[in-house]
């Protein structure tokens, strides 16, 4: 689960070149979301911790279990269900530069 979290980080972190300008604009702050596009630049190694990150998520939520008495069935169906939310929001946020523009 904490991989999960981690890899919505880094996607954040990786879209705030994207995302931060367009919300800091629409809230006024014009001068500070210009100054957020210089993270363009690590876009790529953000993208690439964020891989890192989810494809660790998916191999803990999946991994096999060998007579794991701590491992309940229900845990492992909840972590399941985050790691998959966490793609989601991935790819949502991954993919924000290219539908910014039908937004507005």
């Amino acid at each position: 689960m904490k991989a999960a979290v981690a890899s919505v980080a880094a996607a954040v972190v990786a879209s705030a070149c994207c995302i931060g300008p367009v919300v800091l604009v629409l809230l006024g702050a014009g001068a500070f979301g210009a100054s957020l596009a210089s993270l363009e630049r690590y876009r790529p190694i953000f993208l690439t911790v964020t891989t890192a990150f989810l494809g660790f998520a998916f191999y803990a939520a999946y991994r096999p279990t060998q007579d794991c008495d701590v491992c309940d069935p229900s845990t492992r169906r909840r972590g399941r269900i985050i790691v998959w939310v966490a793609a989601f929001m991935v790819a949502a946020l991954v993919a924000f530069p290219y539908y910014v523009q039908f937004l507005f």
